[in-house]
C-alpha cells in the first residue's frame, strides 16, 4: 500500500488493520498459513482466507473496545454473513477444485482475543 493511500485511511480503517495484522498473528501460530487477505468482490469482503491441513478457513475479524451494546462477535449481524457467505461463493467458484472450507470469527474486545470456530452456518 503506498504512503498516501495509508494517510487518507481513517483512524476506523487503521483500528481494523491492526485486528487483522493480530488475528493473523495469533492464526500462524496456531498453524494456519494465509491464502488471501481482505478478498473483494461486488456485495462482499472476506478479511482473512487461511488454511488448516486440507480446509480453507474464511475468516471474519472484528474489534470493538468492549461488551457494550453487544461486543464483537454479536456485531456480526445477519447481513454480515450474507455477505461473508457471497464473497465466499465468488472465491470458490474461482478455485479448481471446492475445498472443505468453514467460517471462523476471529473477536477482539479489551485487549482479548477469542477464536471461533465454525461461527457462521453455510
Amino acid at each position: 500500500m503506498a504512503l498516501h493511500d495509508l494517510l487518507r485511511r481513517t483512524a476506523r480503517q487503521r483500528t481494523g488493520d491492526a485486528a487483522e495484522d493480530q488475528a493473523l498473528a495469533y492464526l500462524q501460530q496456531q498453524g494456519l498459513q494465509l491464502v488471501e487477505r481482505n478478498f473483494r468482490c461486488r456485495g462482499g469482503e472476506i478479511d482473512l482466507i487461511l488454511r488448516e491441513g486440507a480446509t480453507v478457513v474464511f475468516v471474519e475479524v472484528r474489534a470493538r473496545a468492549s461488551a457494550a451494546f453487544g461486543g464483537a462477535a454479536a456485531s456480526v449481524t445477519p447481513a454480515k454473513q450474507r455477505r461473508l457467505l457471497l464473497a465466499a461463493q465468488v472465491w470458490l467458484q474461482a478455485q479448481r477444485q471446492t475445498p472443505a472450507c468453514r467460517f471462523d470469527v476471529i473477536a477482539l474486545e479489551g485487549g482479548q482475543l477469542q477464536w471461533l470456530r465454525n461461527a457462521i452456518d453455510a
